[in-house]
């Protein structure tokens, strides 16, 4: 869905639609860069502005402010000039401020005050947004820091990274409590985010604090069906009453692609002449080419 403009109001943002996939931008029309991120679950509130240094740009940043769910639009427009001010005057609203020579602080003091919350932060804004991942997938990352490591939130990297006895015995609360692959899942998200940290962060220690883990077997899904399996499928198939349904099945079988794919086909992705499906968005992104032809007659 594309991007719009329109003045945002908590009653302006309640009534926007939810998209079929991804995410779209709403930017308010009063405030320049300002405006809520819409996903299919969340609306981020979020100010997008250029960072000068020395009278030049040194880059575009988009920071969030927070949920349209937990404040009103008046508090969050609030936040974000106070946010864009700062950004005009070349300071990151979020950054962790590093001392200056003979403030009596050293890099490394620096860098243990940086919590998994101001890294998360910038793992999502700079990667996960900016890569155009899907709000599935963001959601996912967020449940795994915002409710499973919530009590870490505030927790120095630094910390966690010279502890990882701590980091592991976590892994085996969260497999009592939430599951193996849920444990599995949230140490993979914090792996994933400390070594994003590291890249601006070279005096974190290289160990990485999930590395600790006794991970969980995980086994995928037996569901694949073999050449054995086809003809009782069939029957299967053919027993269905709606005939919409048994050609959406047999089109998942010849073309080996995914129901939420099909789904979303619509009749300029079909050229005719040639027999081809050409699905738009592809599990993997854009850059994935999925093409189906068709056997000839």
């Amino acid at each position: 869905m594309a991007d719009i403009r329109i003045l945002l109001t908590d009653k302006t943002i309640a009534q926007l639609p939810v998209p079929n996939d991804g995410w779209y931008l709403a930017r308010d029309t009063e405030l320049k860069g300002f405006f809520v991120v819409v996903g299919k679950r969340k609306r981020t509130f979020t100010v997008q502005g250029d960072l000068r240094r020395g009278g030049k740009r040194a880059s575009s940043v988009r920071v969030s402010i927070g949920y349209s769910s937990g404040m009103s639009t008046r508090s969050a427009r609030a936040i974000a000039k106070e946010y864009l001010a700062q950004i005009s005057q070349g300071k990151h609203p979020k950054e962790v401020r590093q001392p200056e020579i003979g403030e009596g602080a050293t890099n490394n003091t620096a860098v243990a005050e940086i919590t998994l919350r101001q890294a998360w932060q910038r793992y999502l804004e700079a990667h996960l947004v900016r890569k155009r991942r899907s709000e599935k997938t963001i959601s996912g990352y967020r449940d795994h820091v915002e409710r499973i490591l919530v009590d870490w939130l505030d927790a120095p990297l630094n910390e966690l990274a010279m502890d990882p006895a701590r980091v592991a015995k976590r892994h085996d609360e969260i497999t009592k409590e939430n599951g193996p692959y849920m444990a599995n899942g949230s140490m993979r998200t914090l792996r994933a985010i400390y070594n994003h940290a590291r890249k601006t962060n070279r005096s974190l220690p290289r160990d990485n604090p999930a590395d600790a883990v006794d991970w969980n077997e995980e086994k995928r899904r037996d569901t694949g069906m073999g050449i054995g399996d086809l003809k009782g499928w069939l029957k299967e198939l053919a027993s269905l009453e709606n005939p919409v349904r048994r050609e959406f099945h047999l089109l998942m079988l010849l073309s080996g692609s995914r129901p939420t794919a099909l789904q979303k086909v619509k009749p300029n992705h079909i050229d005719f002449r040639r027999r081809v499906l050409r699905i738009e968005k592809p599990k993997g992104g854009k850059n994935e080419l999925s093409i189906f032809r068709s056997p000839a007659k």
